[in-house]
């Protein structure tokens, strides 16, 4: 296997990079911490470790080193499309690496060699309650897979901790290569009543074939959107709450179907990959009111009053970008190259232009830039995946990607259980008392 090929090279040189690390400069001082960070999240805190992404301030997200420009421009396109194969992108987060056309190939028919889901797992989805959330099912299914996992198994056998990784990569290539099929049998069961099983088909890439299994448009060009989308959600490094919730548990051990399944718990959470039916929410509102594209002047006062109201205005803002989100403006010059006339996208043209104005004439937000839940929905709406609950599905297929390759790689270095420390308040309070003591 190409991937376990290239990684067994690799891995002698990381080794050693943080063998010396750790036992010459443990010592060395990276961040310092405060009690606004202590009590607000632990935002902006410097102490995880992860070379899969980078979320630079100024540039966006880079994966390996890499913009969503670059990354977009150099991987290997699959056939008769201008975006890049999934299988390329998941080949250059764990390898470091841009493949070419030939290696993305096989990470491709690698996923499509693992893609058949046991038939248990469809029919406990069958099972469930017609009002359970997607997200539950999707949980589910990915907990039940558990029982397959080669790194519990292996573990339980007994196998030396230098190895850990051979397991890991097994189980993560048969995860990804599993959840577009789930995906899809779940959104064609709770919204369209099919219980049919969807079927991989080797000769189509990955977006290709979830497009195909997911059957939601006879418009062209929704294979390419999402290549594109599961590219862009694949990782935004280790400290978003998915990536983090799946690092953390990974940490123990446990074997990457636990780790992957509290990651979608996290993501479930409405501050995190809920956001972007919240986004397309407040501009079918806008659209609703006015009947289609409103004037300038009439959105710059529907924005305020948003505010006024008490409300946010969702999919402007971020936590560490100080620029528009590189995944926003990839998602709208799509938009604007496949259907530029649409009126939803005339309309998130429109809020990009209007509402960064009135955040800055608001003084609270301290990045009015747009995030990519900003049009990633809208995107979808066009498409005909119009059932807000499931756009959380999607961000976690493509968020498999990253969480993954970050999993194989903190078992192939041998990296600890996490387990930062606590402080009361109380310890807290005397730790401020004696900073402000006067001389």
């Amino acid at each position: 296997m190409i991937l376990h090929e290239k990684m067994s090279a690799q891995l002698p040189a990381w080794r050693e990079r943080i063998k010396t690390l750790a036992k010459e400069h443990g010592e060395v001082v990276v961040d310092t911490v405060t009690v606004g960070q202590i009590v607000g999240g632990m935002r902006d805190i410097k102490s995880l470790l992860t070379d899969v992404s980078f979320v630079d301030p100024a540039e966006g997200i880079r994966f390996r080193g890499m913009s969503i420009p670059e990354v977009l421009k150099a991987l290997p396109k699959a056939k008769g499309g201008k975006m890049p194969l999934v299988g390329g992108l998941f080949y250059l987060l764990l390898i470091g690496e841009v493949p070419t056309k030939e290696q993305a190939l096989e990470v491709e028919a690698e996923w499509a060699q693992r893609a058949e889901v046991p038939d248990y797992v469809f029919k406990m989805l069958k099972s469930m309650p017609k009002d359970a959330h997607p997200m539950i099912l999707l949980n589910l299914a990915v907990m039940s897979l558990e029982r397959t996992s080669a790194f519990a198994s292996k573990y339980k056998k007994g196998m030396k901790k230098d190895e850990y990784w051979v397991p890991a990569l097994e189980d993560s290539l048969n995860l990804t290569a599993k959840i577009p099929v789930i995906a899809a049998f779940i959104y064609r069961m709770k919204y369209f009543g099919e219980k049919g099983k969807p079927k991989y088909n080797p000769k189509l890439d990955y977006g290709a074939n979830f497009a195909r299994m997911l059957k939601v448009s006879d418009k062209k060009g929704y294979a390419e959107l999402s290549r594109l989308y599961f590219i862009l959600h694949s990782d935004h490094e280790s400290g978003n709450v998915s990536a983090h919730a799946t690092h953390l548990v990974g940490s123990s051990l446990s074997d990457i179907y636990f780790a992957y399944s509290a990651g979608l718990s996290g993501l479930a959470g409405p501050l995190h990959g809920l956001a972007n039916q919240e986004c397309l929410g407040w501009l079918l509102d806008v659209h609703t009111k006015f009947g289609g594209v409103p004037s300038r002047d009439d959105l710059y006062k529907f924005a305020w009053d948003t505010l006024n109201s008490g409300k946010v205005i969702p999919g402007y803002g971020h936590a560490v970008l100080r620029v528009p989100d590189p995944r926003f403006t990839a998602q709208m010059d799509f938009a604007k190259k496949h259907f530029p006339d649409d009126e939803l996208v005339r309309l998130a043209d429109m809020v990009f232009d209007v509402v960064p104005t009135v955040l800055k004439e608001q003084g609270k937000a301290k990045n009015p830039a747009p995030n990519v839940d900003a049009i990633s929905g809208t995107l979808q709406y066009y498409y005909g995946v119009r059932e807000f609950d499931f756009y959380t599905v999607l961000f976690g297929v493509g968020r498999a990607l990253g969480v993954t390759a970050n999993y194989i790689w903190m078992r192939a270095l041998g990296m600890p259980i996490e387990r930062p420390k606590s402080l009361t308040t109380k310890m807290l309070e005397d730790a401020v008392a004696k900073a402000v003591q006067p001389l």
